[in-house]
C-alpha cells in the first residue's frame, strides 16, 4: 500500500451524500475500504438550502464510512457541482528573453503564472487551472516546449469556476461536521478520473455525469481537457416530469422511473398498463407504460441537447473520436446510451469505476464514479505535494 493515508472523498449530492474511505495500492489500483450514504436532505442542485438537513446528513454519511472502514476521520476531499459551475480558457503569452532564445523552466512557470491570472467577477471562485497546450511563437499544439527555441511562449489554461459563496457554504456544512476539507475538486473531472481509459482521452470524449440534480460535462480534445461546466438539470426533473404527467405522487413517479423507465419508447411496451399502489380508500388507478417512456424520453432528450450544444458552441463535437461516456446515477436508466447516440450522432457506453479493488462489487456502478474519482484525484495531488484549493479555503474560511 501506498505511505500516503487513506483518502476520504464526500460527494452532498441532491439525491445522496456519500463518502467512500480508498487506499492507493502499488499497482495503482485502489483498494476502497469504506463507504456510507444516507439520503440527501437540505440539497437542492449540489447546493446548500437547508443547513441543518444537510449538516446532518454528512454527518449520518461519515459515521457510517468510519463504521464501514473501522477508520476515524479527520479530513475529507470534497466533490462539488452546481449548474454555476463553468469554464474558459485563459491564454498567457511570455517573451523568450535570454540570449540563447531557448525556452527553459523559468519561462514555462511565468507563462503558467501569467495564463492562470484570468480576470472573473469578484463572486467567482478558480476551483481548476489545467494546462492544455503551449504555442511557441506561431506553432501550435506544443507539449513539452523546454528546450525548444523561440521568441514568444504561449499557453492556453482552461480554468474552472464557481459561485464563491455556494462552494463556501458547501465547505462550512463539512467543517461544522468538525472535518477540515483538505481539498475540493469539481465532479465532473472526477468522474473522468475515474471511467475513462488514456485511448478515450486521445481520440477525444465527452464525459456526463447524470445526477440527482445536475449534469456534470467534461470534454477531453487533442489529449487535453477542451471544456468542463454543469448545467441545473438532473434526475429530480425526469421525476417531476413524471409526478405531474401522470398526476401521481413524487414518491411513485420515482418508483415508476427507477423500476419500469426507459429513455426510449419501446414498442413492446406501447399497450402495457402498470398498476399504482393503492393508497387508503383511493380507487386503483393504472399508467400506460408508453405514456411512462415518453414523458422520460422527451426530458432526457433535452437534457442531451442542452449538452451537445455546450459542445458544439466550442467547435468540439468533430473532436469525440472515443464517443460519450455517461456515469451518475441517472445512467441507470433503461436505454439511455441508446438516446444518447441518437443525440450526440456518437458511439456511446455507460462508464464504471475503473482500476478499483476492496469494496469494488458496491462501488462498481456509475452513480459512484464522481466519489471514487475524487479519491483518486486525492492521491494524485497528495503524490505532487499540491495544494489544489485547499490554502484558498483556509484564506477565506480561516482556520
Amino acid at each position: 500500500m501506498s505511505n500516503i493515508p487513506p483518502i476520504v472523498a464526500l460527494e452532498i449530492g441532491t439525491s445522496t451524500v456519500r463518502a467512500v474511505i480508498g487506499e492507493a495500492r502499488d499497482d495503482g489500483h485502489l483498494m476502497i475500504t469504506g463507504l456510507g450514504e444516507c439520503p440527501s436532505r437540505g440539497v437542492r442542485k449540489g447546493e446548500i438550502v437547508d443547513f441543518d438537513n444537510a449538516l446532518a446528513c454528512v454527518r449520518h454519511a461519515l459515521q457510517l464510512a468510519e463504521e464501514n472502514g473501522q477508520v476515524i476521520i479527520h479530513r475529507v476531499h470534497l466533490v462539488v457541482t452546481g449548474g454555476h459551475i463553468a469554464s474558459v480558457v485563459n491564454r498567457g503569452s511570455v517573451p523568450v528573453l535570454n540570449a540563447r532564445r531557448e525556452i527553459t523552466s523559468e519561462e514555462i512557470d511565468h507563462v503558467m503564472s501569467t495564463a492562470r491570472a484570468v480576470s472573473l467577477p469578484p463572486d467567482r471562485q478558480v476551483l481548476h487551472t489545467i494546462c492544455q497546450h503551449f504555442r511557441v511563437d506561431d506553432q501550435d499544439g506544443v507539449i513539452h516546449p523546454e528546450g525548444m527555441e523561440g521568441s514568444k511562449l504561449s499557453l492556453d489554461m482552461l480554468i474552472v469556476h464557481g459561485v464563491l459563496s455556494r462552494l463556501r457554504n458547501l465547505v462550512k456544512v463539512v467543517r461544522s461536521a468538525d472535518m477540515d476539507v483538505e481539498d475540493v475538486a469539481f465532479g465532473g473531472l472526477c468522474s473522468a478520473l475515474a471511467v475513462l481509459m488514456p485511448e478515450e482521452k486521445e481520440s477525444g470524449v465527452a464525459v456526463v455525469d447524470l445526477g440527482g440534480g445536475t449534469t456534470d460535462f467534461v470534454v477531453y480534445a487533442d489529449n487535453a481537457i477542451a471544456l468542463a461546466g454543469a448545467l441545473a438539470v438532473g434526475g429530480d426533473h425526469l421525476t417531476n416530469d413524471v409526478a405531474r404527467g401522470l398526476r401521481i405522487s413524487m414518491s411513485d413517479a420515482e418508483h415508476l422511473k427507477e423500476t419500469m423507465g426507459s429513455a426510449i419508447v419501446e414498442l413492446a411496451a406501447r399497450s402495457q398498463r402498470v398498476p399504482l399502489p393503492v393508497e387508503g380508500g383511493a380507487t386503483e388507478r393504472v399508467v400506460r407504460m408508453a405514456d411512462l417512456h415518453t414523458i422520460l424520453h422527451v426530458r432526457m432528450e433535452e437534457m442531451f441537447s442542452l449538452v451537445k450544444r455546450r459542445i458544439e458552441q466550442e467547435g468540439l463535437l468533430r473532436s469525440l473520436g472515443g464517443g460519450v461516456v455517461l456515469t451518475g446515477g441517472g445512467a441507470h436508466l433503461k436505454n439511455v446510451d441508446k438516446l444518447a447516440e441518437r443525440v450526440f450522432g456518437l458511439p456511446c457506453r455507460v462508464g464504471m469505476p475503473r482500476g478499483v479493488a476492496g469494496l469494488a462489487v458496491v462501488t462498481e456502478g456509475p452513480q459512484y464514479a464522481s466519489a471514487v474519482g475524487m479519491v483518486r484525484y486525492g492521491y494524485r495531488a497528495a503524490q505532487s505535494d499540491s495544494g489544489g484549493l485547499a490554502s484558498v479555503l483556509k484564506k477565506f474560511l480561516g482556520r
